[in-house]
């Protein structure tokens, strides 16, 4: 929502530096929300350091039933560190209230996050990047055109930007190939091999998540 690609939210997806000091303040704040685990695994450094999401439903009046999903470590995504030097800060300013600094992951770390098996994230990858494509394009600085050139997955807008931005293709095309059908023209082919992407990321992400729902299923039976 904050970068221009509104859906319903369902939840809040908390990134988060996983040092236990840093996971006593975040019980404190979970504490005033009267938020409970409602999943496995329990609230634990070492699932959060493996890779698992741990689940918290609000029972506080100001938050009641929000659902709140914090994360450590996220496929293809990097360090914390570095998601937070490349955050983005945004400010909410409500009439009557503090202003609120609010930081959010940077939209090509969140792109790469929601690059996952589920049908729901694939068409949301395509708004954001083509929400930023759109707001930024009279802005186009080289780190802005590389993003564009990596990340954009309708092909129209593909075939438009290798015309745009000549310079810049030869490193693009380096890192990814498909661009070369953009460069052709060739909508078709170009449209396949975005599929042909997409179906790789997803096959990366059941693999890497298919441990992992192995030992969430070990921990329900246990349970």
């Amino acid at each position: 929502m904050f970068y221009g690609a509104a859906e319903f939210s369902r939840d809040t997806d908390l990134a988060i530096f996983a040092d236990p000091s840093n996971l006593v303040r975040l019980q404190r704040a979970l504490s005033e929300l009267q938020a409970e685990v409602i999943a496995v695994p329990p609230f634990s450094i070492d699932f959060l350091n493996r890779g698992h999401a741990i689940h918290f439903r609000c029972k506080s009046p100001d938050a009641l039933g929000m659902r709140i999903d914090v994360m450590a470590q996220m496929r293809g995504v990097d360090d914390f560190s570095l998601l937070w030097e490349r955050r983005t800060e945004i400010e909410l300013d409500e009439p009557g209230q503090i202003p609120l600094l609010v930081a959010v992951m940077g939209i090509e770390d969140l792109v790469r996050a929601k690059k996952t098996q589920r049908d729901k994230d694939w068409p949301m990858v395509r708004r954001l990047v083509e929400a930023h494509y759109f707001g930024h394009r009279n802005e186009a600085s080289a780190a802005r055109i590389d993003f564009w050139l990596q990340e954009l997955r309708t092909a129209e807008i593909l075939i438009e930007i290798v015309r745009q931005y000549e310079a810049a293709i030869p490193q693009a095309l380096a890192k990814r190939s498909l661009l070369q059908h953009a460069i052709e023209g060739n909508h078709v082919a170009l449209a396949a091999a975005l599929r042909e992407e997409e179906d790789i990321e997803r096959a990366a992400d059941r693999a890497y998540w298919a441990p992992l729902r192995a030992e969430l299923e070990r921990l329900r039976h246990v349970r």
